[in-house]
């Protein structure tokens, strides 16, 4: 890969006196708390946004024409949105998040990500629990809402990176980041899981009230436990502190250093992470956004037998993605593959093998194990991603992950918004048909990226 940054992207130290730091989450070695907290950020984010992608769905959904009143006990207004409709509610927390990507990454390099993703977790998690009144007011009020929270979780998202750049060593970048990766499968599992159990004991409002509390109350470990890098962490040790800091070659450098626009622009292998980003996000927002419609409408099961439904692909995604990190990780030390290989190998995987998923899965409809089988596997094997381009820029480009990972997820961001508009538009003409022109475009994106990344 090009590097950037003239001979640091990819340095090591060359010997490795100290164990791997990465080993086990052993509460003596520190970013094994870095990698398991912002998996728990990262689960609740996910959560965040996919329990209100659920109670959507419930509060939609839930009509009571047919059943009593005792079955019908959630206390909650039921609001008849369009497809069309949804469609914006769903893609509006990712408009706000473009309008912070680009800015929350460079800030976080000079205010320190620790502020960022703590300050992104907490107001995210704060108008969670002011959603259910926004519903209550006006669909405008609740698209506003969602528009902030994503602005929001913008601004978390970029600072992730700049912390694993100042505490993951090369060799276990891979592995760190889908520990922390990993988080987002599961906080959609979890959700799904819960989400329509919460639902119909309580009333779709309390998947919002429960998620929200969680999230503020993680906001007092995160500041309390989390730093910025290990020189300023306070119970590290002297080992510990030498292994991060020489393997990642650390040099005292300026906040204010200009960043290298224009040689961003000309180095074509962001221009291929950039693409595979767009391509990974336009599948997995779909599949994020509408599995529970897609399994309630196209294999006629209730709302709570959706959620559950719904939860497994999420469950092998979280799973897929520490396997793939491990595997990678492994490969690199043992010398198996080069950098680049590997990267390209991850990245072509998790792109290829789930649009052969997606175009299966219209001939398959009729078959309710297949049609499991097909939704499982498609977010499992596309997380494998995260061992491949979504990492790159930590390889050849460490000094400006956030940076980067910002622009790199605006690319994903607009495939979100596309891709979710776009599928409540076509499942609105027409259920059948449209279920298999949103698989099919889904595949040939991430084809054409595939093309683009590996070579």
């Amino acid at each position: 890969m090009v590097k950037i940054e003239a001979g640091r992207g990819l340095r090591d130290s060359g010997k490795r006196d100290a164990p791997p730091l990465s080993k086990a989450l052993l509460p003596e070695e520190l970013d094994g708390p870095e990698a398991d907290l912002q998996e728990r950020a990262r689960f609740l984010f996910t959560a965040l946004r996919a329990g209100s992608h659920h109670a959507f769905l419930k509060l939609h959904h839930d009509n009571p024409a047919g059943r009593s009143a005792r079955e019908f006990n959630t206390r909650a207004s039921v609001y008849q949105w369009s497809p069309e409709t949804q469609g914006i509610i769903f893609s509006s927390i990712s408009y706000g998040i473009i309008l912070t990507l680009i800015p929350s990454g460079y800030l976080a390099g000079i205010f320190g990500a620790k502020q960022m993703l703590g300050a992104g977790l907490l107001i995210s998690s704060l108008l969670t629990l002011f959603t259910p009144l926004a519903a209550d007011v006006g669909v405008i009020l609740v698209i506003v809402v969602r528009t902030v929270q994503g602005m929001a979780q913008g601004m978390a998202w970029t600072g992730q990176f700049t912390i694993w750049a100042k505490w993951a060593p090369p060799l276990e970048r891979s592995k760190l980041t889908s520990i922390a990766g990993s988080g987002a499968a599961f906080g959609s599992f979890f959700i799904l899981c819960v989400g329509g159990l919460i639902s119909q004991a309580l009333g779709w409002p309390f998947i919002f009230y429960i998620f929200g509390s969680i999230g503020c109350v993680c906001c007092l470990l995160w500041f309390t436990v989390i730093y910025d890098d290990p020189t300023h962490h306070p119970c590290i040790s002297a080992r510990e502190k030498e292994h991060i800091v020489s393997s990642l070659a650390q040099q005292p450098s300026s906040p204010r250093r200009s960043v290298p626009i224009k040689a961003m622009v000309r180095c074509l292998p962001l221009w291929a992470i950039f693409t595979g980003f767009f391509s990974h996000f336009w599948l997995c927002t779909i599949i994020l956004t509408y599995l529970p419609t897609y399994i309630s409408t196209v294999l006629h099961v209730n709302i709570r037998e959706s959620g559950v439904l719904s939860s497994l692909p999420f469950i092998a995604a979280s799973s897929c993605t520490i396997l793939g990190g491990q595997l990678a990780d492994f490969l690199l030390s043992r010398k198996l593959l080069s950098l680049i290989a590997v990267r390209k190998l991850f990245s072509s995987l998790g792109l290829l093998l789930p649009s052969l998923c997606a175009v299966a899965l219209p001939f398959v409809a009729s078959s309710y194990t297949m049609t499991i089988a097909l939704l499982i596997l498609i977010p499992g094997t596309s997380n494998l991603c995260d061992s491949g381009f979504i990492i790159n820029t930590l390889d050849i480009a460490p000094r400006y992950a956030s940076f980067l990972m910002g622009i790199s997820r605006g690319f994903g961001l607009i495939a979100g918004i596309v891709s979710s508009t776009a599928t409540g538009f076509l499942i609105s003409q027409d259920s059948e048909s449209g279920w298999k022109n949103v698989f099919f475009l889904s595949a040939a994106v991430n084809i054409g990226a595939a093309h683009l990344t590996v070579v």
